[in-house]
């Protein structure tokens, strides 16, 4: 019997064999993207703990947008409809999101200019001028999720990485120019992120210049509100858990005393680099399993990945947290930076197995999570105030409250991917939907 190309390997394996290169791309594009954008910190050696401090803050409030759902929908949207052949309604929505996401920043970059003073006072910021050049790097920083979504929903990996080493590279450039040559603080090195997230924007938007500058077609928005205000939510709440507790922090301690909690914040959140490639890569191929009504069976893959790879990074970051300190800032800050680290990277892995279980519930549409992870955001958000105020001058104390909720959300969607809230919903194509 003669032998066939279909006898050697079997899709599955193409597909696994797909699903690793990509992924393999993506932590090489996240890595690479990701010392380089960590290679702004040394910059701090040059300049003042109070401007460092500024800049950590300021650029917590761009961690704060929600980019992480704005990318999220566009990737569960792209995948969807690219999957049932829907493109033309794309079109349509990259085009009306566009549209109200540059008015909104609008109307909020004029509130803030308003009331600069009051929020410099308010920061403890140096000056003025970090919080402006903020503004259009806001802007930009929503864009950016927008198209990369785009990219990760079409699964054009290769250019979503090269958007994040051209993006690392153009931040790092921009920032060491301004504050080596220029003498510039928070707002040089703000201005360097402003250059890089610009770069990311502009290759994501070329990109998918073919899915936004195409016919479009008007689609029902009342399915289309169902379909991702679940998925609104739910990353949102992931987002504000990942990234908010600096800006609660900065509210109870100076700009010096908040150097060592920056950094450490910096180096525990190192840690998904390498883990959030695997979310990435599965989130659109899992959508569009779902959409079509196929088996996929990447998310056990994806979560022990996770997992070992989240675990032996927090060990190599205690065993290799004071060389990196010295590296990246300088001998005297080791104490205080590993008095931190272990606290912070030890919240970050319950994190990371969390996002890569809502990563895999939201693309299936099991949307009965989203509910009790706005509740455990809320409380989180309670918390965090409550916890600094009664237990002063203990920076220790908010990563306890990180870590004790991240393992809350943790045991959550533990309970609705394996537990007795685990439950098979019903396939609800754009088809099926129609």
């Amino acid at each position: 019997m003669p032998v066939t190309t279909e006898a050697i390997p079997t899709v599955d394996h193409k597909k696994h064999a797909a699903f690793f290169r990509q992924t393999g791309w993506l932590m090489i594009s996240n890595i690479a993207g990701g010392l380089m954008t960590l290679g702004v910190h040394p910059l701090s050696k040059k300049i003042s703990d109070s401007e460092y401090s500024a800049f950590g803050v300021l650029l917590m409030l761009t961690a704060c947008l929600p980019t992480t759902p704005f990318q999220m929908v566009f990737a569960q949207q792209s995948a969807q409809r690219l999957a049932v052949g829907r493109e033309r309604q794309l079109t349509g929505m990259i085009r009306k999101a566009w549209l109200w996401t540059s008015l909104v920043w609008l109307a909020a970059a004029i509130t803030v200019f308003v009331f600069r003073n009051q929020i410099t006072l308010s920061w403890h910021l140096p000056n003025v001028a970090g919080l402006l050049v903020t503004l259009p790097l806001l802007l930009v920083s929503l864009l950016v999720p927008l198209f990369s979504g785009v990219l990760q929903g079409r699964q054009d990996f290769f250019w979503l990485g090269w958007s994040q080493i051209l993006g690392g590279l153009g931040r790092l450039g921009m920032a060491a120019i301004l504050v080596l040559a220029f003498g510039a603080g928070a707002a040089g090195m703000m201005t360097g992120a402003l250059m890089g997230v610009s770069l990311s924007a502009i290759i994501a938007i070329w990109r998918s210049r073919d899915l936004w500058s195409g016919p479009a077609e008007p689609f029902d928005w009342k399915i289309l509100m169902q379909q991702i205000t679940p998925l609104l939510l739910g990353f949102a709440a992931f987002q504000f858990m990942f990234a908010s507790d600096t800006m609660f922090t900065k509210a109870y301690f100076s700009g010096d005393a908040m150097k060592p909690y920056v950094a450490a914040g910096t180096f525990a959140r190192g840690l998904l680099w390498v883990v959030l490639p695997l979310a990435t890569v599965m989130f659109p191929k899992i959508v569009h399993s779902h959409a079509k009504s196929e088996e996929n069976n990447l998310f056990s893959i994806v979560v022990l990945g996770t997992a070992v790879l989240g675990i032996c990074g927090m060990l190599g970051l205690w065993v290799f947290g004071p060389l990196a300190t010295r590296i990246v800032y300088s001998a005297k800050d080791v104490p205080g930076v590993m008095a931190l680290i272990p606290w912070y990277a030890g919240a970050m892995v319950p994190l990371g197995m969390a996002n890569v279980m809502v990563n895999n519930l939201l693309a299936r549409s099991k949307f009965q999570i989203v509910p009790f992870m706005v509740v455990l955001a809320i409380a989180y958000g309670l918390a965090m105030p409550f916890m600094l105020s009664h237990f002063p001058g203990r920076l220790q104390v908010p990563l306890q409250t990180i870590g004790v909720f991240n393992t809350l959300l943790f045991g959550v969607c533990a309970m609705f991917t394996w537990g007795k809230f685990a439950q098979k919903d019903p396939v609800k194509s754009l088809e099926t939907a129609a």
